[in-house]
C-alpha cells in the first residue's frame, strides 16, 4: 500500500512539472515581446538585437503548445524581422 500511494505521489510531481511552463520559455517570449514593441514604437534594432530576438521568438514558439500564445508570438515575430506571410 505505501508503495501504490508513493508511485502516485511521484507521478503526479511528474505530471504537475510537466504541465508547468519553463523559464527558458517565460524568458524567451518576454525578449522577443519587448524586441516587438520596441519595433511598434518606432524604435530601430541593431541587427544582432533583431537576430537575437528572432531567435528568441522561434524558441519560444517552439516551446509553447497553447494556440494563443503562438498566434502571439508569430505575431511578434513578424514585427522583429519586418515580415509578414503573403496572404
Amino acid at each position: 500500500m505505501l508503495a501504490r500511494t508513493l508511485i502516485l505521489t511521484l507521478a503526479l510531481a511528474v505530471l504537475a512539472s510537466a504541465m508547468e511552463p519553463g523559464s527558458a520559455l517565460a524568458q524567451d517570449a518576454q525578449i522577443c515581446f519587448d524586441a516587438a514593441d520596441k519595433v511598434t514604437d518606432g524604435r530601430t534594432l541593431e541587427d544582432a538585437e533583431r537576430q537575437a530576438a528572432h531567435a528568441a521568438c522561434q524558441r519560444a514558439l517552439a516551446a509553447t503548445s497553447s494556440v494563443v500564445q503562438k498566434y502571439q508570438l508569430q505575431e511578434a515575430d513578424f514585427d522583429v524581422t519586418g515580415t509578414r506571410p503573403k496572404p
